[in-house]
């Protein structure tokens, strides 16, 4: 069942220059995808959400609550759903993947202001998501991110462990030659940036855009804004990353 979350306005008011000064020496620039780089009120993730309930539901022959039940059990105590039918029903990643990720992007907007306000950042830049790296270039492209990144690492460049798997971290660190120190990540799921700021990233909790509610599991609500491992939270990305921009001089 979904619980609603208020926001405190201060949980997403501008931040001071000063405050966002925390991002001068970052090297690497880490972006979850999904509820990240686009709006959750897009709607893609829905999508996903539908057809991974579909997907359920005809392998394991169950009516569609009983789908959505097991569903998100797998997603709870294993971090992708993906995850929990490999370990019990041996399902195929690749089949998976391509059916889940099969959806209908054309509804998606370009983001030109995120575009520009990544693009001015220095150093690199990765798309580290739970999903496929297909569903991610085509997401990137629909949004107007054609050559921002310089690489996707994936749920299956993850060796299927997703985060918040503290061995999932550790692989991408170690693949790209990133030092934690100098970098930061932003994702919408509180829980998946536990580890970056255990290692010594700048954390940044994306928010839903306009709102001051938030809609979670409520076991996804686990160290939720205002925890300590999460240093900023926002609900405009791409206004956000232009301030960061403009308080480290770029």
């Amino acid at each position: 069942m979904k619980t609603m979350n208020a926001l405190a306005a201060e949980d997403v008011a501008p931040h001071r220059p000063e405050d966002l000064a925390a991002f001068g020496g970052v090297e690497a620039w880490v972006f979850d995808l999904d509820n990240t780089l686009y709006p959750r009120d897009s709607n893609l993730f829905v999508q996903i959400d539908d057809r991974i309930r579909a997907y359920v539901q005809k392998l394991l022959d169950v009516d569609a609550d009983e789908a959505f039940r097991i569903q998100k059990g797998f997603y709870e105590e294993h971090g992708t759903s993906l995850r929990g039918l490999m370990l019990e029903h041996d399902v195929d990643p690749d089949s998976f993947l391509a059916y889940v990720h099969d959806i209908d992007r054309s509804a998606l907007k370009p983001a030109p202001q995120l575009a520009d306000a990544i693009r001015r950042l220095p150093g690199r830049k990765f798309i580290f998501t739970n999903g496929s790296r297909a569903h991610a270039e085509k997401t990137a492209e629909q949004l107007g991110f054609t050559d921002h990144f310089e690489d996707i690492f994936d749920i299956v460049a993850a060796q299927l462990m997703p985060k918040p798997r503290p061995e999932t971290y550790d692989r991408f660190m170690k693949r790209f030659h990133v030092e934690p120190e100098k970098a930061a990540m932003f994702e919408d799921l509180s829980r998946n940036l536990l580890v970056p700021k255990e290692i010594g990233m700048r954390t940044t909790l994306v928010v839903p855009t306009g709102t001051r509610e938030v809609f979670h599991e409520e076991w996804e609500m686990e160290g939720h804004q205002g925890a300590p491992h999460v240093d900023f939270v926002t609900d405009d990305l791409a206004t956000f990353v232009e301030d960061i921009a403009a308080a480290i001089g770029v």
